[in-house]
């Protein structure tokens, strides 16, 4: 009952965590010359966000631990819907820039909750499916947000923070009334109990860097690193050098999201299971490199689609691979590898897209080609490390 309970609302709640940073995207144009400012505000607006989510993860996760997944992922709605009711009322870029900071709070304390949750609810053979599901919510969230975002903009430029807020705090009424917590009573007490050293999360970091999943967390920061990278400069790109719309925009982004969530959910449970999640990590990593540099090739506009569909659906097949192969190394750490995760996301989402716009001042093509650099380095180097990795089987 737990499971049939709860796992379609930790959907919903990871859909709608990436949902409010995949708004803003075919409006970022326009809110940047309302602000009058470049394509750096842009790379700062999304890295802000993950700044926050940085310095929080860590200290979100060992708290889910030891009282439990479902008060962090209340407070974590309830701080996504005040970043929302924030940057509808922004009339300068100062206030947009600290409902992004609050909005990276509310993610630290929702999303390795999430991860964490699942990991409670499903046994070891059932964990790929469901991390499958989980990394469609997350990312089709983040990749709907631009479509959705770019409809509700026909009633007004401030009109998606609105309704983001507004389904955040029913998400939040809705997980308050019919989510069970998932670790019990009893663990939780033990876990208070056990006086622990607190760690900043630089110290965790460090931590992180000796643990047998370091490889992995450098995995998960280069492919954030990637899609950060690729969406944060996306609209700027595509109206500046192939003369887009904001409604193309929004129609591209959410064709594409919806052809790769698809084939996310058709296709990541049965490769894995054929090739294991080692090769299919290094093989998406690398098909994310190529596509990303393809899109400098032609501005059509099917074309970009196409290309743009290829890069959404290696993104989408890679992070539930390697949710669950963290998930299975991490054996009963699920709280800090869930809370590592995120500050390794947050990282890549700090620095993806700060170089993106940095890049993009200097030549519209060079956040795809260095991305695309680091993506090709991250699939050469990962390739002969994870073969060090080993699954633990918790009791």
């Amino acid at each position: 009952m737990l499971k049939k309970s709860a796992f379609p609302l930790l959907l919903l709640n990871m859909f709608l965590a990436n949902l409010s940073m995949g708004l803003v995207i075919p409006i970022i144009p326009e809110l940047l010359e309302q602000f009058r400012a470049n394509g750096q505000a842009a790379g700062y607006l999304v890295s802000c966000f993950g700044l926050t989510q940085f310095l929080f993860s860590p200290l979100a996760g060992n708290l889910s631990d030891r009282y439990g997944r479902k008060p962090m992922i209340i407070i974590g709605l309830i701080l996504f819907a005040i970043s929302n009711l924030l940057a509808a009322f922004a009339g300068d870029l100062t206030l947009l820039f600290v409902s992004r900071l609050i909005g990276g709070v509310g993610s630290a304390a929702l999303i390795p909750s999430i991860i964490a949750y699942i990991a409670d609810i499903t046994a070891d053979e059932q964990r790929s499916k469901a991390m499958s599901w989980l990394g469609a919510s997350m990312t089709s969230g983040f990749i709907i947000g631009p479509g959705v975002g770019g409809l509700l903009a026909e009633w007004g430029i401030k009109m998606p923070f609105y309704v983001s807020a507004c389904v955040g705090l029913l998400a939040m009424i809705c997980s308050l009334w019919g989510l069970p917590e998932s670790l019990s009573a009893d663990i939780r007490r033990m876990r208070r109990q056990v006086k622990e050293k607190s760690e900043n999360v630089f110290r965790q970091i460090v931590l992180s860097v000796r643990s047998r999943y370091f490889v992995l967390l450098l995995i998960v920061f280069a492919m954030t690193f990637g899609l950060t990278h690729f969406e944060a400069i996306f609209p700027l790109f595509v109206v500046q050098v192939y003369g887009f719309t904001t409604r193309q925009i929004a129609i591209l982004l959410t064709v594409c999201s919806l052809i790769g969530t698809l084939n996310q959910l058709l296709f990541t449970d049965q490769i894995t299971r054929r090739f294991g999640e080692k090769r299919i990590i290094v093989a998406m990593l690398l098909l994310s490199a190529v596509s990303l540099v393809f899109l400098l090739f032609s501005g059509h506009f099917y074309y970009v689609m196409v290309v743009t569909m290829l890069f959404f659906t290696f993104n989408n097949i890679l992070r539930p691979t390697i949710n669950t192969l963290l998930s299975r190394v991490a054996g009963d750490e699920q709280g800090f590898v869930a809370g590592m995760n995120n500050a390794y996301t947050s990282l890549g989402t700090i620095f993806g897209p700060m170089l993106a716009g940095i890049l993009f001042e200097v030549h519209f093509n060079l956040p795809y080609l260095f991305g695309g650099f680091v993506l090709l380095v991250s699939s050469i180097f990962t390739g002969s490390r994870l073969r060090s990795i080993r699954s633990v089987q918790r009791g």
